[in-house]
């Protein structure tokens, strides 16, 4: 297909790429997303709104059901920020420095990936239960691990310390050492410049990690109900509470916490999102 141009006369040919175009590419994007994601959680929202609106806040706001949804959160939120302290650290040390067994160790973190959450689970437990490896040592000292909110709080870190690592680790390995350099050489102290030089160009990278974390974190089950110890009002997570409405046939009430759930997910999600947009246009305005 060819056109004429106004000035020449002469026919311009379309211009045709080489892979298909904005139009076919959105509305498979479009499509996709709408099969895999879109449809089923609006059919989780049709399905909730059928119950009325004082129905749902009568179950989501239940003392137990508040309890759950506070300590899924709240320990995903923990396990993130802890992994955003440490990770950023892990990542470092395998970027700038050589030692035996670098290999092995960089393998290691992705471990969590590969293992059944199961058998995370039941690893956790071994280990910091009253009679386990750590744990014979830690109750003596008041320190209580398994089947307290503590132990879901170090299973949401364990499953979430990846996704930060893997996140902040290529930015580290593409940043300019001279940046560092040049700052020493301006008289800048060591915490200095990891707060003015490195830290502002891994920020972007870090939250994108803390989200994957938390998200990670927020809808965790294999892993924490071995070491919760499932105890309602006190350890009791909010998908092992979903599971239990289910085998006793309360549809009604799993469709209501996980629209809870669904909800304040999305709400934080958004929030880090903006946060994210936030500093990237902060650092863009510096840079």
């Amino acid at each position: 297909m060819s056109v004429t141009a106004p000035a020449t006369g002469r026919p311009r040919r379309k211009h045709r790429h080489t892979i298909p175009g904005f139009g076919l590419s959105l509305g498979f994007t479009i499509l996709y997303l709408s099969l895999l994601i879109l449809i089923p959680l609006a059919g989780v929202f049709m399905k909730s709104a059928e119950l009325g609106l004082d129905e749902f806040w009568k179950i989501v706001s239940s003392a137990r059901v508040l309890a759950a949804l506070k300590l899924s959160f709240g320990a995903a939120l923990a396990g993130a920020a802890i992994n955003a302290v440490f990770g950023p650290l892990l990542a470092w040390v395998f970027v700038r420095y050589d030692f035996p067994g670098k290999r092995l160790f960089d393998a290691v973190i992705d471990l969590p990936f590969a293992l059944p959450t199961a058998v995370a689970g039941i690893a956790l437990t071994t280990i910091y239960a009253g009679n386990g490896w750590l744990g014979q040592y830690l109750e003596p000292l008041g320190i209580k691990v398994a089947f307290t909110p503590l132990g879901i709080v170090l299973a949401c870190t364990f499953v979430g310390l990846p996704f930060v690592v893997r996140t902040v680790q290529p930015v580290l390995e593409d940043a300019e050492k001279d940046l560092e350099e040049a700052a020493a050489s301006l008289g800048a102290n060591r915490w200095q410049t990891v707060l003015r030089v490195i830290l502002p160009t891994l920020l972007p990278a870090l939250l994108t990690g803390f989200a994957l974390a938390f998200a990670r974190g927020v809808g965790e089950y294999g892993s924490i109900i071995f070491i919760a110890g499932n105890i309602p009002l006190v350890s009791e997570i909010a998908p092992l509470l979903i599971v239990i409405k289910l085998e006793e046939f309360d549809y009604a009430g799993a469709t209501a916490v996980a629209t809870a759930m669904l909800m304040l997910s999305l709400i934080a999600l958004l929030a880090i999102n903006a946060l994210q947009a936030w500093t990237h246009r902060r650092h863009g305005a510096r840079a």
